[in-house]
């Protein structure tokens, strides 16, 4: 296939290039610079000039490709001003739209990236790939939501829910965990910190994407998760002790003040299952856990 990907020069989607190409398929990535241009041909892939923003872009590479992998995802709102998270998720809308115009009355599959939250019925219960509440708080519904839509005119869509997708480089957003104990000097969880974040190799969410747009199975959800949940609190141990810090438990109340935006999410229990993904495609992840990388990164010292 000729596989039009967004966010190709990102974490997720660099990875996805060597897979895809690896498996025989040619790759066309979006980038909006010169350098990024470069990277992708130097992988054996084709550049696609464009951005989220430019919805004709995204149309032009749709129309010219047998299928569609959308990851991109503008992670400037994980810096300190986190007020725009919001605004970054509403951007998938359009983009998923015009993604879709191109696709619309064919077979071609259109992939699209969302968070494994979504797929959360009972709280402290593993959000699973079958349950979809389109009015969860979680942003990133949107981009289910904008998925539904196209897929009512004609589109061949599935979604991609993803954990915390981790190297020995980034950790999704224990990287903010570690960001924020090292700023404070003491690594933190709230409460006794039993919460649970699932997570995943980012090799073995790149193999998953191309699972699953092998299959191109309209109106499928798949989850790309390793480990079902690993607690906040072994999280902030590993943490401080590879920063030499203290590891202390918080309350509510202190962690809006020490972990300013990430207060939201610090003490959220969002465990999720994979099982049906790995039936329905086969897939096994193989890489390392989220703490072993966290052991290897060469950065937290």
């Amino acid at each position: 296939m000729r596989v039009f990907l967004t966010g190709a020069t990102g974490f997720i989607g660099s990875a996805i290039v060597p897979e895809l190409i690896k498996a025989g398929h040619q790759v066309l990535g979006l980038t909006r610079s010169d350098a990024g241009a470069q990277s992708l041909i130097a992988a054996g892939a084709e550049a696609h000039r464009g951005s989220l923003e430019d919805l004709d872009s995204l149309r032009r590479g749709a129309a010219k490709s047998d299928g569609v992998i959308h990851c991109v995802f503008d992670h400037s709102a994980f810096g300190s001003d986190f007020s725009r998270f919001v605004e970054v998720c509403e951007k998938d809308r359009p983009a998923i739209e015009a993604l879709g115009d191109a696709l619309t009355g064919s077979d071609r599959p259109l992939l699209i990236t969302s968070g494994t939250g979504l797929g959360n019925a009972v709280p402290g219960q593993p959000a699973t790939e079958d349950h979809f509440d389109p009015h969860h708080r979680h942003p990133r519904r949107v981009s289910e939501i904008a998925g539904a839509s196209v897929a009512e005119h004609g589109v061949n869509v599935s979604v991609v829910r993803l954990p915390q997708v981790h190297d020995t480089v980034k950790q999704g957003l224990v990287t903010q965990a570690v960001r924020v104990a090292r700023e404070k000097g003491a690594s933190a969880y709230v409460g006794e910190g039993l919460n649970r974040w699932p997570a995943a190799h980012v090799l073995d969410v790149a193999h998953l994407y191309r699972l699953a747009l092998e299959k191109h199975e309209a109106g499928s959800r798949y989850n790309a998760v390793a480990e079902e949940g690993v607690s906040m609190r072994e999280i902030a141990q590993i943490i401080g002790r590879r920063l030499k810090v203290p590891v202390v438990s918080l309350s509510q109340q202190e962690a809006q003040t020490h972990f300013g935006w990430l207060a939201m999410f610090v003490d959220v229990d969002m465990p999720a299952s994979s099982a049906q993904t790995r039936q329905r495609l086969g897939w096994r992840p193989t890489g390392p856990g989220i703490i072993a990388d966290l052991e290897q990164m060469e950065w937290l010292t």
